[in-house]
């Protein structure tokens, strides 16, 4: 296997001349600021070339140990090389150019260098979006559900259904429910108050339920956080969690979590999602869509417990995060009469 950079120092104009195929005379690197980069190590290299883009991004593993461990463990940089190199050439669903991928299944080193989205404007899951933005989001992950439906033609898409995945969100969650309980106690309706001792053993049912037959590619982390927004159109970033899941894995996350209470109750996002996927001929009853979709909320519930209680967020930024999609998700849930699924 050939050799290419594993960290920001190993970068040179020689190795970035040979995989972008023009001169690099020079560059600068810099890592993107707070908010980018948990799992993976995201960077700015602005070049000096006479041809090709004035900067790009450069991704490599995480430079901190524990964090390197949980994406060797969950094979998310093998997911994200194998989602530029093989799924996204073939979808006509926009994200960021990959101009160069490289990953070592060995040790799980990887590199890829993106197209800059800096002329687009990041979501902010703090914030919310507005009715337009999320329409075009749900637009976007419609057209990337259609076209991977039944998606045996990537051999190599683990189900989220797994036992790693089903282990870490039963541990995660046990961990991260009693801290809810102390730090948020008024964002858990009363219907909530139970789901601390059901929570664990319903999390494989649920689990079951999603990734049952017809499933798509799932992106896996569509929050606002991981979605640029340009002139009518969004573009996803952050492949690291793609798998084979229910299409509403993804519609459930956005709408449950990233959205404000007005905007989220401003229509019914789920019917026009389901015209969405649907009107290309896919047969996909809407009763459930529904039904589904309840059951992916809930499961969903243990990302927003396990950031709530089990991260570190001594920043002003991360309790707002914190609050906001726990509070978000508990809020639809209640709506949704979701936490019926545990009974």
């Amino acid at each position: 296997m050939s050799e290419f950079p594993k960290t920001i120092s190993d970068l040179n104009t020689t190795w970035l001349t040979e995989v972008l195929g023009y001169p690099v005379t020079a560059f600068s690197a810099k890592p993107l600021g707070e908010g980018f980069g948990v799992i993976g190590l995201v960077t700015r290299v602005t070049l000096t070339s006479e041809s090709g883009p004035a900067s790009i991004i450069a991704k490599f593993p995480s430079e901190v140990p524990e964090n390197r461990a949980v994406g060797e463990s969950y094979d998310m940089y093998g997911r994200e090389y194998r989602f530029y190199t093989d799924i996204a050439p073939k979808i006509p669903l926009r994200t960021p150019t990959c101009y160069h991928a490289a990953y070592n299944p060995d040790n799980h080193d990887f590199v890829l260098l993106l197209e800059d989205l800096k002329d687009y404007s990041l979501g902010d899951q703090t914030v919310g979006c507005n009715p337009e933005e999320t329409e075009l989001v749900l637009k976007a992950l419609a057209t990337l559900h259609a076209n991977t439906w039944q998606p045996t033609q990537f051999g190599h898409l683990i189900s989220h259904n797994n036992p790693a995945q089903r282990d870490g969100m039963i541990a995660g969650f046990q961990l991260g429910w009693p801290v809810v309980l102390e730090q948020f106690s008024d964002l858990i309706p009363d219907a909530a108050r139970h789901v601390g001792e059901k929570m664990p053993a319903a999390i494989p049912k649920l689990l079951d339920q999603m990734c049952q037959d017809p499933v798509c590619v799932s992106q896996g982390d569509s929050r606002l956080d991981n979605i640029f927004f340009g002139d009518d159109e969004v573009v996803l970033i952050d492949w690291q969690a793609i798998a084979s899941s229910a299409p509403e894995h993804d519609v459930a996350y956005f709408l449950t979590q990233s959205l404000q209470q007005d905007v989220y109750e401003a229509q019914d996002w789920l019917a026009l999602y389901h015209s969405e996927l649907t009107r290309t001929g896919i047969d996909y009853p809407i009763d459930r869509c529904r039904k589904r979709y309840s059951v992916c909320a809930m499961y969903l519930l243990c990302y927003a417990v396990i950031i709530a209680g089990t991260l570190d967020l001594a920043n002003e930024r991360g309790e707002k995060m914190a609050r906001t999609l726990l509070g978000n998700s508990l809020r639809s849930l209640d709506q949704l009469k979701a936490f019926d699924l545990l009974e």
